[in-house]
């Protein structure tokens, strides 16, 4: 139609500038008022009440039952890397365990133990050797003060 400028809302007349009405203020003829978004008229469509999303009688069991049935108890999550299980528990990944047979379970903690004493005596005898050393170069100090002082002593006898 000439004249009007149509859009997708629907028929608006052509004019450069829209003002609201100060609120309480009364429409004039001179004035134009601003025209709301969707207009009085809207109202979307009833949405049709929805079907069934299965004919399953499933859901009218109690929650036991359909855990049984669908399998939905998953317990907590588990995997194993290298013979080792670890758990996922309380947020944290935590050791299940060692999966491997008794006899290696027993022959680990056996041959962890003696690397534990074995280091124990190295560190005994690093302190050890420490000490000597440090009482050597105190000795060896003193030994070259004294010569120094028989030197002097010597060069003042001549």
């Amino acid at each position: 139609m000439p004249g009007e400028n149509i859009t997708a809302l629907g028929p608006q007349p052509q004019s450069c500038c829209v003002s609201p009405a100060p609120s309480g203020a009364r429409h004039r003829p001179g004035q134009q008022r601003a025209m709301p978004l969707f207009g009085n008229s809207f109202s979307p469509k009833k949405t049709p009440p929805r079907k069934w999303a299965s004919l399953s009688n499933l859901h009218l069991l109690d929650r036991s039952t359909r855990e049984v049935e669908l399998g939905l108890e998953y317990g907590t999550p588990t995997m194993n890397l290298a013979g080792q299980s670890l758990k996922f528990e309380n947020g944290h990944w935590v050791s299940g365990g060692f999966l491997g047979d008794r006899r290696e379970l027993q022959r680990l903690r056996k041959r962890n133990q003696q690397l534990e004493e074995e280091n124990n005596l190295l560190r005994l005898k690093v302190d050890i050797l420490l000490d000597m050393l440090s009482e050597t170069t105190a000795e060896s100090h003193l030994m070259e003060k004294e010569l120094e002082e028989l030197k002097q002593h010597s060069r003042r006898k001549k």
